[in-house]
């Protein structure tokens, strides 16, 4: 297995990002709602200043239209309640005008004073069924329209989803030189084809070792055509505790109430449920062994309750350590991680295990953040 490389191969730190649940899915018990947890602003940013005092980097604001808030107001709202961490917004390439999006990403990271990053999403609107094919390029569209936004006097863009001529773009600049940082997830041809032309980070979600490695390697071949390298990332959950015994069994007690039947309702009704990737998560639980272990401290029993992301790393406060290590000398640089509940978890993992790693920025990496700016994310290997 050879390390790919990376646009930040020189980092010796990684951004660890942890997840506000927007989503309605933060419970005590998989599968099993809890209004005490259900999506809230109360709720949810208190998650978001939790993080921010633990010392994770950034955090995860998602998206979906079954349940939940709003992704780019509750960033908005995040952005005088915080001042170090960055926000990583979930955006659903499609859903808003994109010269209309330009404009409010560009809002909003004037906000946070440059602590926007942007996840780029591409799936089904509520009641449609598109081709994967014309997702993506709806996608690319998007994103070409953005970049020239954020760094052109004018919008000229002709593609087979939008047209626009002669547009003018003031004042549509981002805090940020060249914009946000775009992250990116999706494993079909034409989505590692817009990920290397256009975005910054690969995100993947957990599966074996060798498999994260074939995935790196390929959007990497495609990013090497256009000139251009990648950073890489991984969404997975965790649960460390001060002993491996301790953290599987708190894993097992998560789905001790879980109803099967309940747990596939909750997968069947997200946009992306028939997508690619979550596939390959079904996989995952298909091929582990009798208690939902893949490989050494990986167990899938979080997909039994959940689409998207389906599994976490599970052990003692060196096992995950040691597994995260594992993940950077692949070459992976950002870790979006969560927990169940998630106020609770980022609380485990941020006094056990996020003091004992070097942490950065990826911002900062790209140099997208002015050096200049007043109340700056903390720097690379800076911890308070």
């Amino acid at each position: 297995m050879g390390v790919v490389p990376v646009t930040s191969h020189d980092l010796d730190a990684v951004e660890v990002s942890w997840f506000a649940a927007l989503c309605s899915d933060d419970y005590q018990f998989l599968g099993v709602p809890d209004g005490s947890l259900r999506s809230s602003w109360d709720h949810c940013s208190q998650i978001v200043k939790t993080a921010e005092a633990q010392g994770f980097r950034n955090i995860l604001c998602p998206s979906s239209y079954q349940v939940g808030q709003d992704t780019l107001s509750f960033v908005a709202g995040c952005a005088p309640i915080t001042d170090r961490i960055n926000m990583l917004a979930a955006v659903r390439c499609g859903e808003m005008q994109p010269i209309m999006l330009a404009r409010t990403i560009a809002t909003l990271d004037h906000m946070l004073q440059g602590r926007l990053t942007v996840n780029i999403i591409s799936s089904d609107f509520p009641g449609e069924v598109a081709d994967s094919s014309y997702r993506y390029q709806r996608s690319r569209e998007v994103v070409e329209i953005l970049k020239q936004a954020w760094t052109s006097d004018e919008i000229n863009h002709a593609g087979s989803v939008y047209n626009f001529s002669g547009l003018t773009t003031d004042p549509v600049r981002p805090y940020q030189t060249g914009g946000p940082l775009l992250y990116f997830g999706g494993y079909s041809p034409d989505a590692l084809e817009l990920c290397g032309q256009h975005c910054d980070v690969y995100l993947m979600w957990p599966e074996k070792i060798d498999e994260l490695a074939g995935r790196m390697k390929a959007v990497n071949a495609v990013a090497e055509r256009y000139g251009r390298t990648l950073d890489y990332g991984l969404r997975v959950h965790v649960i460390v505790r001060d002993t491996e015994a301790e953290a599987k069994e708190y894993a097992e007690y998560i789905v001790s109430k879980l109803d099967d039947g309940q747990g596939d309702a909750i997968r069947n009704r997200a946009q992306d449920a028939k997508s690619l990737g979550v596939s390959h998560q079904a996989k995952n639980r298909e091929i582990a062994d009798d208690h939902g272990y893949i490989e050494p401290n990986l167990w899938t029993g979080v997909g039994r309750a959940r689409s998207g992301c389906g599994a976490a790393i599970v052990g003692s406060t060196d096992q995950v350590l040691s597994k995260l290590e594992e993940y950077k000398k692949m070459g992976i640089r950002a870790f979006i991680l969560s927990g169940y509940p998630h106020l609770d978890e980022a609380e485990h993992f941020g006094s056990r295990v996020l003091p004992q790693m070097k942490t950065c920025s990826l911002p900062h990496a790209y140099g997208r953040v002015p050096p200049s700016t007043p109340q700056t994310p903390l720097g690379i290997g800076e911890r308070r």
